[in-house]
């Protein structure tokens, strides 16, 4: 499914003439191949769906931090790029949940794995990744799971 709504952004992109979706959209295809290759050389399958939502964020969060370094340095330019960059991808994302839906997710998550302490913590973000890949921030995500379970 998100194959081919890739493969159809970038034949749009490519109509349309936008030189930034498209050389976006080519580089979240080849992560893409990468990644199925990286699979298919470790025996498994190509990539799933949640998979490749979970490679668009991971394009996300290093754009994100791209972004930071070139405001940083004064690369105003380069950083107005990277976030355009982060819009393109983010339409290739299901809604992200509110703050509140994520609480009571991990809440609920916690819960159910019976976590009591940190140590338990590896076990609530890989739950909380099978269920909820490209909907949730993972990375505020695990502050949040470390503040109820340690106390």
């Amino acid at each position: 499914m998100l194959r081919e709504k890739l493969n159809e952004a970038t034949k749009e992109a490519l109509k349309s003439g936008d030189k930034l979706k498209l050389s976006t959209l080519r580089l979240m295809t080849a992560a893409v191949q990468n990644g199925d290759i990286e699979a298919r050389t470790g025996g498994r399958k190509p990539l799933s769906d949640e998979e490749l939502l979970g490679i668009f964020q991971k394009q996300i969060k290093q754009r994100n931090e791209s972004v930071e370094l070139y405001e940083k340095g004064g690369r105003a330019e380069l950083a107005k790029k990277e976030k355009d960059e982060i819009e393109v991808i983010k339409g290739f994302l299901p809604q992200q949940m509110s703050e509140a839906e994520t609480k009571a997710a991990i809440a609920a998550i916690i819960k159910e794995t019976g976590a009591a302490s940190v140590k338990d913590m590896g076990k609530v973000m890989a739950a909380l990744k099978e269920r909820f890949a490209g909907k949730m921030d993972f990375g505020k995500a695990s502050g949040a799971v470390r503040g109820l379970l340690a106390g």
